[in-house]
């Protein structure tokens, strides 16, 4: 029998399921997110022999928790900052490229993954060079309902090219726009 993985056993910080990460690892998960952000150049680096795959996946790994945890604390300003101005988006609303197309549809979209009483977890993160794959769910914290759930890959150049192309497939079992009190709880920049 195949054993199963501990997707998170390699990672600062799990995200498979809630109540798994200490407020102070939180604070600084944050903070890194900000500083990653910050080292997105311009120009999308080439792969080279200095900055090669290997290297471009462990920074994804690196990424992983700072980006769950900007999720789960409706950071739409970090959020945003990790695509590239020319992002190519492709989900059941899109394609979307640029980050103005997006950016109204997802801010209600984080607005109801990050609404209070709700937990965003991510039991299922692969990485394989600048591929990152994840699932995820919503789950509400007093019925335990799955509120939304999807799948989703991220082409993201590490830290330096941050994400290029994401793919999504999302589902929204109870809402699907945020009302104007949940959308006032996402910080965008």
């Amino acid at each position: 029998m195949l054993k199963r993985t501990n997707y998170y056993k390699e990672l600062l910080a799990d995200y498979s399921r809630s109540g798994l990460v200490a407020e102070k690892l939180k604070e600084q998960l944050i903070e890194k997110a900000e500083k990653i952000v910050a080292m997105k150049e311009d120009i999308l680096p080439a792969i080279t022999d200095d900055y090669n795959l290997d290297k471009i996946e462990q920074e994804n790994k690196e990424w992983w928790p700072t980006h769950c945890e900007a999720l789960r604390q409706g950071r739409g300003d970090i959020l945003t900052g990790e695509y590239r101005d020319d992002l190519v988006y492709f989900c059941q609303d899109g394609p979307y490229q640029g980050l103005e197309q997006q950016k109204a549809r997802e801010l209600h979209w984080w607005a109801l993954i990050a609404q209070p009483g709700v937990t965003m977890v991510w039991p299922i993160v692969m990485f394989h060079g600048e591929h990152t794959y994840f699932e995820w769910k919503c789950l509400d914290d007093e019925t335990n309902e799955t509120i939304a759930k999807g799948n989703v890959t991220w082409v993201r150049r590490g830290h330096r090219g941050g994400c290029y192309l994401k793919t999504e497939q999302l589902t929204f079992y109870r809402d699907v726009f945020a009302p104007n009190e949940l959308l006032k709880l996402i910080k965008v920049a």
